[in-house]
């Protein structure tokens, strides 16, 4: 599967190891940086990288990385058609996948080993989205809002 994936600074070992990782793994891993580390980057610059290609490549999937994870998924979900999770175990990341077809998963880095940041991405790439007809009503209500501000009827 192809992986695209973007980070920062508070991400950057994390990162360095998911890509070699997955690689590993057999996935064609897209790095969309940073390539080197810098204290004073700013995860948009690499996030909304990944995520757009995620977008752009509708059979890949997306990782996005920082600190807590939580601007890197607020960043993520500005983009499209993204819908970006942010995943704290791999119980989550499967949810999120299976209920929501989430394509990004964004991940704390200062609030997991790298062990438990591979068996997030792990149980995310690994879980596909079940087509459940109650799951998808709630991804287009969510899709026509974001195309043209539908809201979804009241009951």
């Amino acid at each position: 599967m192809r992986v695209h994936i973007g980070g920062d600074h508070a991400a950057y070992e994390m990162q360095r190891d998911l890509v070699t990782w997955l690689g590993e793994q057999g996935h064609e891993v897209v790095d969309h940086g940073p390539a080197d580390y810098d204290a004073q980057d700013d995860y948009p610059v690499f996030v909304l990288r990944a995520a757009a290609a995620v977008a752009e490549d509708p059979d890949s999937l997306g990782i996005v990385l920082g600190g807590s994870g939580n601007g890197e998924q607020m960043a993520a979900n500005k983009v499209p058609g993204i819908r970006a999770a942010l995943a704290y175990d791999p119980e989550l990341a499967r949810l999120c996948r299976e209920h929501n077809d989430a394509q990004v998963v964004s991940i704390g880095a200062r609030m997991h080993t790298q062990e438990e940041g591979r068996a997030i991405v792990e149980a995310f790439l690994g879980t596909p989205f079940s087509g459940d007809e109650r799951h998808q009503r709630r991804i287009d209500m969510m899709r026509a809002y974001e195309v043209d501000g539908t809201l979804p009827p009241l009951p």
